[in-house]
């Protein structure tokens, strides 16, 4: 590097981790895989023919995306208690590049929930914004309490800074849980007395695992002159490698504004979303049969999995939230602090390299995704553990997933990784 010139920023954590477990499983490591959040799931046959149908559409087309995906979006949102119009839809080449465009045409910083997903705070800098992260209580589901949210807000309002957007996510990742819906209209209500907008980061929405028992209320229903919402098809039907994404912008002066300036933004960055994954979207969003049986039974699969691993992580000594939706746990092994200083794990980063180095689990330490430093926490996504193509479907099937040999088997190594970390440490000289 020449001199004066800046370090380049760091991978993002995950894919950077991902990475890592694949070159070390290419030399014959053996590893249980928790550190990277996708939905490893047999796409569907009717998925790929609809790929393979729209592989003739080459032309760029509409920056937004044409017509009829945009159609299909605004119905599935509709049915969502959502009502939306085609005009109010952007597609895109997956929700990460919409949620960065938002982070540069949208004035001001950025508050957020903290932990928080590792890519938020990095766009943020990228777009020259300053994030803001305020602690998300157990019982939040995932998003900041209103009073703790507000103080956050006038204390950096009193720095000379300009906190002007709330970016959420539900269900939460990392936590793996959703927020009631009576927090969430205190938070539609702050915003709207504050004047921030809301982003709305609902690609989890459909992995809900029992929505019966866990109400979602969208902040977009809540304060829905100003909140855009992001999904895409990544984690609800496995589609991450095709990278779809979606969003909706609210009616209005304020919306229009938002979308017009997205668009422009999208003219630059990428285009347009790929013809033929807009053939492929048009179709998924239009939610035929198949695909609300395939979507219902991926979250079945994520929330057994999800519950066995907290079980585990409970059993183990750790606080950890119950998962309710999404394919994440968050465990906080503060109560083993001492048992674990004993063997030099004192924050984060040691207690992710230690569940590596002993037991060849490959977590997210909490740090990276803007947790205290300190805390002994850690995100699992557990969503990696339904092993090949065949055993994905075999796994969708199943009355009790994680009773299949080859789950049960990950399962086992989590267990014993985790109660490695809660055994009393021996010096050497105590070792029998």
């Amino acid at each position: 590097m020449t001199a004066g010139t800046a370090a380049p920023p760091a991978p993002s954590p995950n894919l950077a981790l991902n990475q890592l477990v694949d070159r070390r499983r290419a030399r014959g490591d053996s590893l249980v895989h928790l550190a990277f959040g996708e939905a490893r799931l047999p796409v569907l046959p009717q998925l790929a023919d609809r790929l393979a149908a729209g592989a003739t559409r080459a032309a760029y087309g509409p920056v937004a995306g044409g017509e009829g995906v945009r159609t299909a979006v605004a119905g599935y949102f509709t049915r969502r208690r959502l009502p939306t119009t085609p005009d109010r839809i952007v597609v895109a080449p997956g929700s990460k590049p919409l949620l960065m465009a938002l982070q540069l045409v949208i004035p001001g910083d950025v508050l957020l929930p903290r932990p928080a997903w590792n890519t938020y705070a990095p766009q943020a800098a990228y777009a020259g914004k300053r994030a803001f992260g305020v602690p998300i209580p157990a019982d939040c589901g995932g998003v900041p309490e209103p009073g703790a949210l507000r103080t956050a807000l006038h204390r950096a309002r009193a720095t000379g800074a300009d906190p002007r957007l709330l970016i959420l996510t539900l269900p939460d990742n990392p936590t793996g849980t959703l927020a009631p819906p009576a927090l969430i209209r205190e938070l539609g209500a702050l915003a709207r007395e504050e004047e921030l907008l809301i982003v709305a980061d609902e690609i989890y929405r459909d992995i809900v695992h029992d929505p019966d028992a866990t109400p979602f209320l969208s902040p977009a229903e809540a304060a829905p002159e100003r909140t855009v919402v992001t999904s895409g098809l990544s984690k609800s039907l496995g589609l991450g490698g095709w990278r779809i994404g979606v969003a909706r912008f609210p009616e209005g002066d304020t919306g229009e504004l938002l979308r017009d300036a997205v668009v422009a933004a999208a003219s630059e960055l990428w285009s347009t979303l790929a013809g033929p994954m807009q053939h492929v979207a048009e179709y998924a969003y239009a939610e035929p049969p198949e695909i609300v049986a395939r979507v219902r039974a991926a979250a079945r699969l994520h929330g057994a999995v999800a519950r066995a691993v907290h079980r585990i992580a409970v059993d183990a000594g750790a606080r950890c939230r119950p998962p309710t939706g999404g394919f994440y746990v968050y465990p906080d092994f503060a109560p083993l602090r001492d048992r674990l200083a004993a063997r030099g794990i004192t924050d984060s980063a040691s207690l992710a390299s230690a569940l590596l180095d002993d037991s060849g689990i490959v977590v997210l330490a909490g740090h990276l995704l803007g947790d205290d430093p300190q805390a002994l926490r850690f995100k699992a996504a557990t969503s990696l553990l339904y092993g090949d193509e065949r055993q994905q479907a075999e796994a969708l099937c199943a009355d009790d997933p994680t009773q299949l040999p080859h789950i049960a088997g990950e399962l086992a190594r989590i267990a014993d990784g985790f109660g490695r970390l809660a055994a009393p440490h021996r010096r050497p000289e105590e070792a029998p």
